[in-house]
């Protein structure tokens, strides 16, 4: 889980998790991500990226899966790799702003 601010870009070969207050700027490639503090950059998922209400992205995202919440920001290209729509949901719980598991 990133909890901070990196800058660079990156490949993570499992799940990505950015908290309410983290920040990546730069391209990022993951297996599957839950997005819900801020990217400046491309975010690339092979399998599943779900997108919290909190969120910004600032950047094209491109995943096999998407579910976006109602909120979210997201100013850039938005592109399904796989077969199923954009699953767009109303988010009920609080984001997670700390390393809380």
């Amino acid at each position: 889980m990133l909890g901070g601010h990196v800058i660079g870009d990156g490949r993570i070969e499992g799940e990505l998790i950015i908290s309410v207050v983290a920040h990546w700027e730069g391209n990022v490639w993951a297996e599957r991500a839950v997005i819900s503090g801020m990217i400046t950059g491309s975010i690339v998922v092979g399998g599943k990226i779900e997108i919290s209400r909190s969120a910004v992205i600032k950047g094209r995202v491109s995943a096999r899966s998407i579910a976006m919440a109602r909120g979210a920001t997201v100013e850039g290209e938005v592109a399904v790799t796989g077969s199923e729509p954009i699953v767009e949901f109303e988010e009920r719980r609080p984001p997670k702003s700390d390393f809380e598991g």
